[in-house]
C-alpha cells in the first residue's frame, strides 16, 4: 500500500487510512496519514463520512475477515452497492487471531479453531463474490505470496472510481497455524499450492476479477 502510493505521487496529507478493530487493525497506527482507529466492524462507516465531507481524498479502509465480513458485513454489502469511492483492503486470515482463534465468516471448511476443535463444519464467504453481488466495480484477490501483483492492484484501485475491494490472503501463524499445524513458512507455500489465476478446480482462484 505505501509503495503503491508513494509510486503514483501521492502525497501524505491527500490519503486518509480508517481502521477497524482486529488484525489489521492497529495499521492505523503506524502510518504518517490521517488516520481513524475506529470501532469493530464501523470502519467502512466511518470511511463512508470522511469520503462525503472531503471527497478529494483517497480514503482507504483497513479491514479482517471478521471486521469486514462478521461485525461489518452489513456496512460491507451496502459500501458495495453503493459503489461509494473507497479503497477497502481486507486482511483475511481466516480466523478472530486477536481474540483467541475462534471461527470468522471465512474459515475453510474442516479448518480447527478454538470453537471448531473438530473442524469446522460451516461453507465460509467468498468475500470478492459477495461484494461484487452487491455491486462492488473494482474486486482483486491476492495473498502475501504476491505482493508485486497485490501492489499494482492497489494502484489500479487508488485510480479507479468507485468501491474498490481488494482480499488479501495471509496468515495467522499463532492462532490458525498453531491449531492446524502449520508455521508461517508452510503456510505461504500452502498460498503458492493453492491459488490459481486461471481458477482451476480445486484452488483458490486469484487475480482481478472485476475492473
Amino acid at each position: 500500500m505505501l509503495r503503491a502510493i508513494d509510486e503514483l505521487g501521492i502525497q501524505k496529507d491527500e490519503v486518509v487510512a480508517v481502521s477497524g478493530i482486529g488484525c489489521f487493525g492497529r495499521a492505523t497506527g503506524y502510518l504518517d496519514f490521517h488516520t481513524l482507529h475506529t470501532t469493530h466492524g464501523r470502519a467502512l462507516a466511518f470511511a463512508t463520512g470522511i469520503k462525503l465531507m472531503k471527497p478529494e481524498m483517497n480514503v482507504f479502509v483497513l479491514m479482517g475477515d471478521g471486521d469486514a465480513a462478521a461485525i461489518g458485513g452489513n456496512h460491507l454489502i451496502h459500501a458495495a452497492r453503493r459503489d461509494l469511492d473507497l479503497i477497502s483492503i481486507v486482511a483475511n486470515n481466516s480466523v478472530y487471531g486477536m481474540t483467541g482463534g475462534q471461527v470468522s465468516p471465512t474459515t475453510p471448511e474442516r479448518a480447527r479453531t478454538t470453537t471448531t476443535p473438530e473442524g469446522c463444519k460451516e461453507r465460509p464467504f467468498d468475500l470478492c463474490e459477495l461484494v461484487m453481488a452487491a455491486g462492488a466495480s473494482y474486486v482483486a484477490r491476492w495473498t502475501t505470496a504476491h505482493p508485486l501483483q497485490l501492489k499494482s492492484s492497489i494502484k489500479e484501485a487508488i485510480n479507479h472510481e468507485g468501491f474498490s475491494f481488494i482480499e488479501v490472503l495471509s496468515q495467522c501463524p499463532t492462532q490458525f497455524g498453531r491449531r492446524n499445524r502449520m508455521d508461517h513458512i508452510q503456510m505461504l507455500r500452502k498460498f503458492k499450492e493453492e491459488t490459481s489465476l486461471k481458477g482451476e478446480e480445486g484452488k483458490i482462484r486469484i487475480g482481478v476479477f472485476r475492473r
